[in-house]
């Protein structure tokens, strides 16, 4: 009787210590997207804000929409990847989402600027552009506080961050 207990509580500590891998990996995943996109984000924001100075409005469109594809491609992953069957996975999976459709618009408000045809349509397109850009620190706590939140209901730590 006492084998049979120890071999079901070995059996469902194996299956949580397998959700808690596979949530973790899955945060993991989802990090490794956004920071290999860093190198490129700030390569093409040098570039935009360059070309803007220099009113090379065509090469901004080239910059951005070359950016808004690397995100997508992103997006694209994410979507085609399930999200993990651990407690809050599709929140997390949607909240990524989100936050990589985020970054997205940024480009896509740089392709606008970039093909407005009027100093007046190219001030409409810098007022959206920042209407975009003041949402950004709601953008990264989205996507950080639903991190959070899906790490500390699988029991795992996201790198970085202290015991709390």
């Amino acid at each position: 009787m006492v084998k049979k207990i120890l071999c079901i509580a070995f059996i469902a500590i194996m299956l949580v210590s397998c959700k808690t891998k596979n949530a973790f990996n899955y945060s993991q995943d989802i990090v490794k997207k956004e920071t290999a996109l860093v190198p490129a984000i700030e390569k093409a924001e040098n570039e935009v804000a360059a070309f803007i100075e220099k009113e090379m409005y065509d090469s901004v469109i080239l910059a951005s929409k070359r950016m808004e594809t690397l995100v997508q491609k992103s997006i694209d992953e994410i979507k085609a990847t399930p999200a993990p069957e651990a407690t809050g996975g599709d929140a997390f999976k949607a909240a990524s989402l989100r936050y990589f459709e985020y970054l997205k618009s940024i480009y896509t408000s740089y392709v606008n600027y970039g093909k407005a045809a009027t100093e007046e349509d190219r001030q409409t397109s810098v007022t959206a552009m920042m209407a975009i850009v003041d949402k950004k620190q709601s953008a990264i706590d989205d996507m950080q506080g639903a991190q959070r939140k899906f790490a500390k209901a699988n029991g795992f730590q996201i790198e970085g961050e202290g015991k709390k």
